[in-house]
């Protein structure tokens, strides 16, 4: 947990040990830096505004070399702002002030979306390109080599690659990926995707837009 407020810090660290997890806190960017540099994390919870590097540019840097989920807390409530954390790589975000049982259910729900027994059903690879997707592990690779993805991208390219060929609207996406996730939001999302994956993200290859429909992947 990264916060900068003190009080509100010890309560949370509290709050989650009691409910079962092991929790480690950091009032900085540079604080957490650390902590990255000897554990390993299931999940971050970062705050926003914090002194020193803000949370957005901290999750900005750490996106490029971990896919650790993110659970941003944030005073900012408006659309923008939430569109700005999913755009740098946040899992889902929760307004301050909150309760802190929301705060353990969307915890939950973030390391849920991302356990491999919701695909256990659906084993196997799904090749695209010279992408190859594991749908139990949730491990995208190309010619061998691992592309980091965020919990959120997953979750989306599970829920494609498990109907392949198939136009999924974006409310049906919606479900899928969970979180109180938008449509706004799986747009960005999809647009993050193909950075990733196409060859060129202004004309995609192998996710598609359907007009009218929704989005769809496929093995061009």
């Amino acid at each position: 947990m990264v916060d900068d407020d003190t009080r509100l810090r010890d309560l949370l660290k509290s709050f989650l040990s009691r409910s079962g997890f092991r929790v480690t806190v950091a009032g900085s960017a540079a604080e957490a830096r650390e902590r990255l540099g000897v554990l390993d994390f299931d999940l971050i919870v970062l705050d926003v505004m914090m002194p020193g590097q803000n949370g957005l540019d901290f999750a900005t840097e750490l996106r490029r070399t971990n896919d650790v989920p993110i659970l941003m807390l944030t005073a900012m409530g408006e659309a923008k702002d939430r569109i700005a954390g999913l755009e740098v790589g946040v899992d889902d975000y929760l307004s301050k002030p909150f309760e802190p049982r929301e705060l353990l259910l969307r915890i939950q729900s973030v390391l849920r979306r991302g356990r491999p027994a919701e695909v256990a059903a659906e084993p196997g690879n799904v090749t695209f390109g010279p992408m190859q997707f594991n749908l139990a592990l949730g491990e995208l690779t190309q010619k061998g080599k691992r592309v980091p993805l965020t919990e959120a991208e997953i979750a989306l390219l599970r829920a494609l690659s498990a109907r392949m060929g198939e136009a999924l609207s974006r409310e049906a996406l919606c479900k899928s990926v969970g979180g109180g996730m938008t449509e706004r939001a799986i747009d960005v999302q999809v647009t993050r995707l193909r950075r990733k994956i196409e060859p060129d993200p202004g004309f995609p290859r192998y996710l598609r837009t359907v007009r009218g429909q929704g989005y769809r992947l496929v093995d061009a």
